[in-house]
């Protein structure tokens, strides 16, 4: 059973974002997938580039293999992220070991892609406020959600994904998914049931 109190999130803390807010007001909403590059990404991308729905990927530098598409992900308008190096809770580790770990994750990224990172999201969404100070001195900003989709622990109930982030809609929210084969399988419906609820996708301004 999951916890729905943990579909939405909420924060007072300035120094991260949980909505897009440029665009605090209009009904657009942004789609963001955790813990890639992963082998479902291709399924995912084919769905997006449809669609015609940017993305923001957040990625494990480890995980950046040459073989996963990420030319593909830049090429057809997406922003890659960093999710840290190999994704431990930064905070139970010192300070000057979490910017070590941003740091290399940025720079491994951006080496392959050549594209600038300017957006971090904490493993776990956990962070202190030495997490946000690490980011900070490397222009990251944080980036955790408004809606979680819960899709980790939906496996066996897919739909259940849809009905996590349709019921908590909002203006400018940003939404949580992971790259698994369970959110690929939704992801077509959750998109034209979020259109269906007058809301358009776009990146974060």
């Amino acid at each position: 059973m999951v916890d729905s109190s943990n579909v939405v999130y909420a924060s007072n803390d300035s120094d991260i974002l949980l909505f897009n807010k440029r665009e605090p007001l209009k009904k657009t909403v942004t789609l963001t997938f955790d813990d890639g590059p992963g082998r479902v990404l291709p399924e995912i991308l084919d769905i997006l580039k449809d669609e015609k729905v940017p993305a923001i990927f957040f990625w494990q530098s480890r995980l950046l293999y040459p073989s996963r598409p990420w030319m593909r992900v830049v090429d057809e308008g997406h922003i890659i992220g960093t999710h840290s190096t190999k994704h431990v809770n930064l905070a139970k580790v010192v300070q000057y070991k979490q910017l070590q770990d941003l740091q290399y994750s940025k720079q491994k990224i951006e080496s392959i892609t050549g594209q600038e990172v300017k957006y971090f999201r904490p493993p776990f969404g956990q962070f202190n406020k030495d997490t946000i100070s690490a980011a900070q001195k490397l222009n990251l900003k944080t980036v955790m959600w408004r809606i979680s989709s819960m899709d980790w622990e939906l496996k066996e109930r897919p739909e259940q994904i849809i009905k996590n982030v349709i019921d908590n809609l909002e203006a400018g929210a940003i939404i949580l998914l992971h790259e698994l084969p369970q959110t690929a399988a939704v992801l077509l419906d959750l998109i034209s049931e979020i259109r269906n609820k007058g809301y358009e996708l776009s990146l974060l301004n």
